[in-house]
């Protein structure tokens, strides 16, 4: 990836709308990478590859987020002192990587739930020198969501990041295919029925949106607590991974994405997760936040790609929500697996396809342009809070890479500040694909939850390849 040069000092930049939204009164939204590192971390190098490599990246790296009069916000550049946003905590010595293992989750509950100052800019790194069950030493970016979204903040890392094994060569991620079938048939004879459809569906999921962000809320159940200020709760952070392979066996089976396939398996582990805590639960009202990109590509650009004016993937918030409610769960003997990743392809699929998504984002900048960035960001509060779950997705590099000459052995990423009680995210690195849960800590068991997830993969995996799945190396 490439990374632009510091220039002359260049006029402030407005904010985003997205960005006012995500830093506000009301939204405090943030994402964390975790990178594991394979070797004890030397971390001398720190402040020159952040001054070198990070804050050249984008300028926002080095701004602060001020407002003006009339309430528009906007970035300014200042001096960063880099050792203000470098944390090197301090775990006792000499015990063993299980009992570190309590520290460190602990320490990213406690780095999770901390809002960051707004007298400098948005960002900083912890290093953790202690050896855990997955790593020698671990490395985690925490970034506000203000400063981009997940593809934006993913394109920056991997600025930072070469191939371990060469660093010369590029890093290569998954293929970005779609399965045929859903593609297919596009004589003029179908295109009629296809638009009405379209057309229906985009009245269907713009009034349901509407109703879901307003007034109607999922129920209280095992995943959701609905208690008000959840986001300002302790969260625990657990990770689940599954071998890409197997994934695509199903993909392959069942003619649809490797998107469908994740989600169609967590909600179904979701669904029986609810139904171990609360049997009638398994037929409550759910739904989830899938998160869509809406930039048009076909994989990460560079930087200076990214920050063109012209670029067609531009740096920043481009994203929208799909409501997808979760299927549900008639009897976990009975019930197909197949039925959930089928349901929630047909239900992607759709909405993808109708204009709810566009018609929302109309409704935003109205509430922006005639009622200010605070009332908007109450609405799409209102519109995460009402809700059961949010599922993000991002591929990650297909090769191990190295940060500074540190090999990293695994990867993951939450969103954090979200007004629920559980929020997924998914990132596929070195031929795994790692499903990280955070959920609401002792309302959520992670660990139970995990395992039904795991059931869930089984079972899908069995029904669609006719054997058990093979086991990951």
């Amino acid at each position: 990836m490439e990374y632009l040069e510091h220039e002359k000092e260049e006029e402030d930049q407005p904010v985003s709308p997205t960005g006012q939204y995500f830093n506000s009164s009301v939204l405090q939204i943030s994402i964390m990478s975790i990178l594991e590192i394979d070797i004890p971390i030397d971390d001398s190098p720190t402040l020159s590859l952040l001054k070198d490599v990070f804050l050249p990246i984008n300028p926002r790296f080095s701004s602060l987020m001020v407002e003006e009069k009339k309430g528009v916000k906007h970035w300014k550049r200042v001096e960063v002192k880099l050792e203000d946003h470098v944390n090197v905590p301090i775990f006792p010595d000499g015990l063993s990587p299980e009992s570190y293992d309590d520290y460190f989750d602990d320490y990213l509950t406690k780095i999770a739930m901390k809002e960051f100052p707004q007298s400098r800019p948005l960002w900083e790194i912890h290093i953790i020198k202690y050896p855990t069950s997955n790593a020698a030493g671990t490395v985690v970016f925490k970034l506000h969501h203000a400063l981009g979204d997940g593809f934006s903040l993913m394109g920056a890392l991997l600025s930072c990041l070469q191939r371990a094994d060469n660093p010369n060569l590029p890093i290569t991620f998954p293929s970005f295919k779609v399965s045929s079938n859903l593609d297919s048939g596009r004589s003029i004879i179908r295109a009629v029925p296809r638009a009405l459809s379209a057309a229906f569906n985009t009245v269907s999921d713009f009034g349901w949106g509407l109703l879901k962000s307003t007034a109607v809320e999922d129920d209280r159940t095992p995943i959701r607590s609905g208690d008000p200020g959840v986001e300002f709760r302790p969260m625990s952070i657990a990770t689940i991974s599954f071998s890409l392979d197997n994934i695509q066996k199903i993909k392959a089976k069942l003619g649809v994405t490797i998107n469908d396939v994740l989600t169609g398996i967590i909600f179904f582990g979701t669904r029986l997760y609810m139904q171990s805590m609360n049997h009638a639960s398994r037929n409550a009202n759910s739904t989830a936040l899938v998160l869509l990109n809406t930039r048009v590509i076909s994989g990460y650009k560079s930087i200076k790609e990214m920050t063109a004016s012209d670029s067609s993937s531009q740096w920043g918030n481009q994203f929208a929500f799909l409501h997808v409610t979760l299927p549900e769960l008639a009897d976990a003997k009975f019930t197909s697996p197949l039925d959930f990743v089928a349901k929630a392809q047909q239900t992607i699929q759709r909405k993808r396809n109708s204009l709810a998504v566009h018609l929302t984002g109309r409704v935003l900048e109205t509430l922006r342009k005639y009622r200010g960035p605070e009332v908007t960001a109450r609405y799409i509060h209102s519109t995460l809070k009402n809700s059961s779950m949010t599922i993000s997705n991002m591929i990650g590099p297909m090769e191990q890479v190295a940060l500074a000459n540190h090999p990293c052995r695994g990867m993951y990423f939450m969103t954090l500040g979200s007004p629920e009680s559980m929020t997924i995210s998914i990132l596929s690195y070195m031929g795994k694909v790692r499903i990280t849960v955070g959920t609401e800590k002792g309302f959520i068991d992670p660990r139970k939850f995990n395992a039904c997830i795991e059931d869930a993969f089984q079972r899908v995996f069995e029904a669609a390849v006719g054997t058990p799945p093979p086991p990951m190396s």
